[in-house]
Order: structure tokens, then C-alpha cells, then sequence
């Protein structure tokens, strides 16, 4: 394995690298399921050697007034800590904010989805809203010294204009010793579910239009008319420890969603060898590719069910668990440990042509 870079203070004392994360979604005492991808980033890297500082941006509680002292925060923070590099992990206002406040190191700005596709809300205000948070992430994407984008569809939701060469794809990893095969009886009869169900699990939030939990309910209503003693079950509010719980417990992941970067919840399911029927969002197609068992479909709810009527009559686990490997969490941190030794490279060969008055060398 690789190992980070580190900064020698004396013969025998080594400071490992510091990075200074910035997120407005993470866990909280308030939210606890919130950004949980991303807290299973900073775990990834910080497995690997990284000493990575998080600050949290308080939007859930705070709305836009999270943003008013950002850029002094973060400066403030960075001055202090003397990071070799920000990560912002998330677009919108808080990335803008920051690739326009922070000067002295080195940014990357990571998206994930709606903040750089938008997403469809209800409501004239939440619509600028979207559009506004749309731009700010372009801007951030044009001004940040390197750019990670979760699938192929965020890389061509980038502006056209920009360089490329300072963009990598990489997606979110897994926790593969927690999301793992378990016994589907137990986890259900730990649930309390009817073990003479068939179980669908839909990550679908019923209040983001966007995620179309009706969807769901019509492709499971239309199973159950086609025969299929079908039960969903909405995956919300629940701890992540007790996803694989909820995940061992499904015959089936169902993914409506309008779209999607690169959902972690199907990479969790592919780990714990749990077949995936799926609108082609994301890199869903990608993550499934080569997995009988596993199906892409268009968003009506008959070919929904016609999907999930074929999970039913399937061996209803499937060999994925291999495919998921090179999405571990400490594979994907030394992913981005690669990156940030390009982007710190490249900013200090910059800086290095620069006086001290940041002039330009002849």
C-alpha cells in the first residue's frame, strides 16, 4: 500500500499529512444519518495513515446563515492546522465560498449529485435555490485546483469549458467489514418481518420529489397484482450501523430515483450479495455490470415489477460481493491520497514560480 507523504520534524519524529475536510453533510448528534458517506470517507483516510481534521458546516440547522462566516472559518482553521490541502466534500455555496476565501493552499472540491445535476423541487424559491447552489458548483469546479466527481455522469455535468486534466472519478468507498452476507432469516426475524414475504428496500426518501418513492409503491403494487406477496419497506432514519441489518433482511434493493452520482446504498447491497433493480441513474449500470441478478429498467412500474417478480423467482442473493473490492474504503483513500500528492505537486510547482510578492519569475 502506498503510504502518505510525511513531513520529517527531526531524525525520529514524522508528521503524517493533514488534510482539512469541509462538509455541510455529516453525521450529528441531531442527524445522525446524515452524510454518512462522507463520515466513511474521512474514516477511509485517516485508516491509511491521514491525519484529517473535519469542519462542519451546520446547514440542516442553520440554512444559509451557515455560510456567512465560512470563508473566515475556514481561513482561520487552515492558519491554525497548516493543512497540505482542503477537501471540500460536497458543492454548491459552501465549495464556492471556500475556493474563493482559502488563497494559501491548495483546494479540491468533491461532487455527488444534486449539487452539480440540481434536482427537481417544488416551489419558486427552492427552484432558484437549486439553480443558484447549480452555479455556485460550477463556479467552484472552474476555481478549485482539483475536482472529484462520484460517476460518469457528474464528469459530463461539468462546465465544458474547464480543464479536465484536474478531474478524477472516484467513487465513494465501502465498509466491507460491515456490510457484509448474513443470514437473511435472522436479520428478518431480528426486524420482525414475515419470513413468508418478499422484502423490497427503497433508499427513496418520501419527501425529496426527486428520490420518487411513489415510484416504488407502484412497481410493488404492481408485483403483488402479478402474484408476488411483495412488502416494502422505506430505508429511513436508520443508523448506519443498522443498515446491513436492513440490507441482509431485503430479497431485493429497489433505486427510483430520478438520478443519482454514485448511491453508496448500492454498493452496500452489492457487498452484502443483495440484488439491485435499478433505473439507469448514476453508475448503477456500471457497479451492476456482469451480475446476473441484478437489473436496470426503464422508469415504469409494470418493467419495474416485471424485474422484481424475476429477483423473486431467483436465487435471491447474488455473486457480486467480488465486484466491490476495489471499492473498499482504503483502496478508495488511496485513490484520493494519489490525487491529493497530484494537486499538492502541482500547486507547489506553481507557487515556486512565484516571488514574494507573487509576481512571476522570468
Amino acid at each position: 500500500m502506498k503510504l502518505p507523504k510525511v513531513l520529517c520534524l527531526s531524525d525520529n519524529q514524522f508528521l503524517p499529512m493533514k488534510i482539512l475536510a469541509v462538509t455541510n453533510v455529516y453525521p450529528t448528534e441531531q442527524r445522525p444519518t446524515q452524510g454518512t458517506f462522507i463520515e466513511q470517507q474521512v474514516k477511509g483516510l485517516r485508516d491509511i495513515g491521514l491525519d484529517v481534521d473535519v469542519l462542519m458546516v451546520d446547514r440542516a440547522s442553520l440554512g444559509y446563515r451557515a455560510y456567512i462566516n465560512l470563508g473566515a472559518r475556514v481561513r482561520k482553521e487552515a492558519s491554525v492546522n497548516r493543512p497540505a490541502l482542503i477537501h471540500v466534500m460536497y458543492g454548491g455555496v459552501m465549495a464556492k465560498t471556500v475556493v474563493k476565501a482559502v488563497t494559501g493552499f491548495p483546494v479540491i472540491v468533491s461532487f455527488c449529485g444534486s449539487d452539480l445535476q440540481g434536482e427537481n423541487l417544488p416551489g419558486f424559491l427552492r427552484k432558484t435555490a437549486v439553480t443558484y447552489g447549480v452555479w455556485c458548483s460550477r463556479f467552484a469546479a472552474r476555481h478549485a485546483h482539483g475536482v472529484i466527481v462520484k460517476s460518469k455522469n457528474l464528469w459530463q455535468a461539468l462546465p465544458a469549458d474547464m480543464d479536465k486534466k484536474r478531474v478524477r472519478i472516484i467513487p465513494n468507498g465501502v465498509d466491507l467489514n460491515r456490510f457484509t452476507p448474513m443470514d437473511p432469516n435472522k436479520c428478518r426475524q431480528r426486524l420482525g418481518w414475515d419470513p413468508t414475504r418478499f422484502h423490497v428496500l427503497s433508499p427513496a426518501n418520501a419527501r425529496a420529489p426527486g428520490k420518487r418513492f411513489w415510484l416504488a409503491q407502484a412497481a410493488v403494487r404492481e408485483a403483488q397484482h402479478a402474484g408476488v406477496p411483495a412488502e416494502l419497506h422505506r430505508l429511513e432514519g436508520v443508523k448506519h450501523a443498522d443498515v446491513p441489518l436492513w440490507l441482509n433482511s431485503s430479497d431485493c434493493l429497489l433505486i427510483t430515483s430520478e438520478h443519482e452520482g454514485s448511491p453508496n446504498i448500492v454498493k452496500e447491497a452489492l457487498a452484502c450479495s443483495v440484488p439491485v433493480v435499478s433505473l439507469d441513474v448514476g453508475d448503477v449500470s456500471e457497479r451492476i455490470q456482469g451480475i446476473s441478478g441484478c437489473h436496470i429498467c426503464s422508469a415504469d412500474p409494470r418493467d419495474l415489477a416485471v424485474r422484481l417478480v424475476a429477483v423473486k423467482n431467483g436465487p435471491r442473493r447474488v455473486q457480486s460481493r467480488i465486484a466491490m473490492d476495489c471499492l473498499s474504503l482504503n483502496k478508495v483513500a488511496e485513490r484520493l491520497l494519489d490525487f491529493y500528492d497530484c494537486v499538492i505537486t502541482d500547486w507547489t510547482k506553481s507557487h515556486q514560480c512565484l516571488d514574494r510578492d507573487g509576481v512571476k519569475r522570468a
